[in-house]
């Protein structure tokens, strides 16, 4: 059944058509939730919680995007709501700060690290720059959509995206020299 057809029944609180939604897409947004959770069973927590916002929200999706990209934002602000009220912790931007920030063009990874050194090196990133870098590197958002989704300003997320590339290049360059870390 088509993803068109599908959404259309759900907007009518077709149980079965959401039940079909839920399992073409549940696995990816586990994993998309997995990226931001610490554990799994938040990780599931946040997934469920996500998908009970998109049918409840349905008549909002207008088929601009794809349901699995509208979906995923929907994923992602949970968990990032989720990570906010466990944490309310803000760093002061400083307009120095905002000056120095980089093009984003210059991001480049050794070849000799895995996908698993950097995604394990990006959860080590403090959390003011953890959820920017993900939503940047890892998701493909632009710094606008960043801060839509993060409630800060594009400035800030420039700024905690170069902060968090900074760090991020640290401790893969310790990786590389095996100082580990």
């Amino acid at each position: 059944m088509s993803h068109h057809l599908l959404v259309a029944q759900c907007k009518e609180n077709n149980r079965k058509a959401q039940l079909a939604l839920y399992k073409q897409y549940c696995d990816g947004m586990f994993i998309v939730a997995l990226r931001y959770m610490k554990d799994e069973a938040m990780a599931k927590d946040a997934a469920q919680e996500g998908f009970i916002k998109a049918f409840k929200k349905i008549e909002q999706f207008k088929g601009d995007v794809t349901f699995g990209a509208w979906l995923k934002r929907i994923v992602i602000n949970t968990c990032l709501d989720a990570l906010k009220a466990r944490k309310l912790e803000t760093e002061p931007l400083y307009d120095e700060t905002l000056r120095l920030a980089e093009d984003e063009s210059d991001w480049n990874v050794s070849d000799d690290r895995t996908v698993d050194e950097v995604l394990e090196a990006i959860e080590k990133l403090g959390d003011n720059y953890r959820d920017v870098t993900k939503l940047f590197l890892l998701e493909g958002y632009d710094h606008q959509e960043i801060a839509d989704i993060l409630g800060i300003t594009e400035s800030a997320s420039r700024t905690k995206l170069h902060r968090g590339k900074l760090q991020l290049k640290e401790q893969l360059k310790h990786l590389q020299y095996g100082t580990g870390y």
